[in-house]
């Protein structure tokens, strides 16, 4: 079934667009839809109806927000698996990868429905002589989010649900790759009474990003992708005078000592490695394995794991890992392969002429290659693809220092039985998000989500806490009505509080 995806401002599905695209279905290899790709025009349509919302949606009390909100949570749990279903249609990733993607967006909105308490400020009374100081966490104004394929539901949901909550009107600029889900998330808050032109989203390409970041009105953008758009993102809405957010891209080790349990490690590594195509940012694509017997059962039992992967169509039940999202990725994930190759490491698993019956996507199997070194392209630079990489570190300190000089710091995890190991590495690796024994330490909604060197450009983390302190601005006030039988006279002096 073929579907056009236009965008949906100040309410209601809105065409509208300089130019379409075709939305390709990744496990069969054709256009599924199509999608209107906004210019400068559309966008400043979209800002004007979120500007216009503003004033009225930051005098809403944040209790009835909370109730928006709630009711929003329902809608979105009444179309669960049909919003799963439109991810993994445009996506390739699997039915059960798509919910769990969802689930993990909804909590975002869980924590979101306690606004009255979030957005609490600070009172102190009698600060000074007779004076009483308090602080407030005021809204910022439009605010706006661009967004990557790899998570279309749940990474819009990091921020749109937070941001609107604080009272803020937002417009999104998700992935023209698979963009139905966000209309879809955007038309059931409506639904939900959302007043028109508080949440709002324009589809496109560069032009459209590059307009909101020049839109005077945006106050503030969030990012997610790679680490060289989002360091452009960075310098321009900066230099716009925005409040900028961007998480760039990763290089996610894990660590395994000679004390783990082998088999759960590796059970724990292919799932994070391999689940949705490794089109993860937090997935693990490198396991640095301490001493080399280790590394060679390590080796053995992923490679015995591999050999039983169902690789297929994502809608299809029991398929383990899809396809990848487009034919460029594709031919660029095998160039990374060919490069390994290339360089010398040895590639245990080939899974290059990986192609399901029947289909003609964009499908690569499972890639494990052994003995890697920190020189070589495949552990420097993002995959971003099924492609897990061993190293052989001599001791811990090694495999610290391999992670600590790497340019990436998203997340990390170590596999080990012995609490002083765990406690030493995550104490001292210079990572954003840590696991001892959890390969994918994605933090609950209310923690947040970042990383740190080249993996994020900015103060504040994505939702959780970091959230609300990103989309609201301290406001503090200091207040003291004077007694009318007495007269002040001028001070000069600093004033005190004493």
């Amino acid at each position: 079934m073929s579907v056009e995806v236009t965008h949906f401002i100040n309410g209601a599905v809105t065409p509208g667009g300089d130019r379409h695209a075709d939305i390709m279905n990744p496990a069969e290899g054709n256009a599924c839809g199509t999608v209107a790709l906004a210019g400068a025009d559309t966008v400043r349509v979209a800002v004007d109806a979120a500007a216009a919302a503003f004033p009225a949606w930051r005098d809403t009390p944040p209790a009835r927000r909370a109730t928006i909100l709630f009711e929003y949570k329902q809608r979105l749990e009444a179309n669960f698996d049909r919003i799963a279903t439109l991810i993994t249609r445009e996506h390739g990733k699997t039915l059960g990868d798509a919910r769990g993607e969802l689930r993990r967006g909804i909590e975002v909105v869980d924590y979101a429905c306690g606004a009255p308490q979030l957005l609490k400020g600070e009172f102190s009374k009698n600060s000074g002589p007779a004076i009483d100081t308090w602080t407030e966490h005021q809204p910022l104004g439009v605010v706006a989010g661009i967004t990557p394929f790899n998570f279309p539901a749940m990474v819009p949901m990091w921020m749109f649900p937070m941001a609107i909550a604080c009272g803020n009107t937002f417009v999104l600029k998700p992935s023209e790759k698979d963009p139905s889900a966000a209309i879809e998330l955007a038309r059931l808050f409506s639904e939900a009474g959302l007043p028109d032109g508080v949440f709002n989203v324009v589809n496109g390409e560069a032009a459209a990003v590059n307009a909101l970041l020049a839109e005077p009105r945006v106050q503030a953008v969030s990012f997610v992708g790679s680490t060289p758009v989002a360091e452009h993102i960075y310098r321009t809405a900066a230099a716009n005078g925005k409040r900028v957010q961007a998480l760039g891209g990763a290089k996610n080790c894990a660590v395994v000592m000679p004390d783990a349990d082998i088999d759960n490690a590796a059970s724990a590594l292919v799932g994070a490695a391999y689940g949705s195509c490794g089109e993860r940012c937090m997935a693990i694509s490198v396991a640095i394995c301490v001493g080399d017997e280790t590394a060679d059962a390590l080796v053995s039992s992923i490679g015995e794991k591999l050999d039983q992967l169902v690789i297929g169509d994502g809608m299809e039940e029991g398929v383990a890992m899809g396809p990848l999202i487009t034919a460029e990725h594709l031919a660029r994930v095998r160039g990374y392969v060919e490069t390994g190759v290339g360089e010398g490491a040895t590639l245990v698993a080939d899974g290059r002429e990986t192609v399901p019956d029947g289909l003609r996507g964009y499908f690569l199997g499972g890639c494990l290659f052994d003995h890697v070194t920190p020189g070589m392209t495949i552990f420097k630079e993002e995959i971003f693809g099924p492609v897990l990489c061993v190293m052989r570190a001599a001791n811990l300190d090694q495999a610290m220092q391999w992670i600590d000089n790497h340019a990436y710091g998203n997340g990390t995890c170590v596999f080990t039985r012995d609490g002083e190991t765990a406690r030493r590495f995550t104490d001292r690796i210079q990572v954003g998000m840590v696991g001892v024994n959890v390969p994918l330490p994605v933090p609950v909604a209310s923690h947040s989500f970042g990383g740190w060197k080249r993996s994020l450009f900015g103060d504040l983390y994505a939702y959780g806490p970091d959230a609300v302190r990103f989309y609201t601005r301290t406001k503090t006030i200091t207040q003291r009505w004077p007694d009318a039988r007495t007269r002040e006279a001028a001070n000069f002096e600093f004033p005190s509080n004493q």
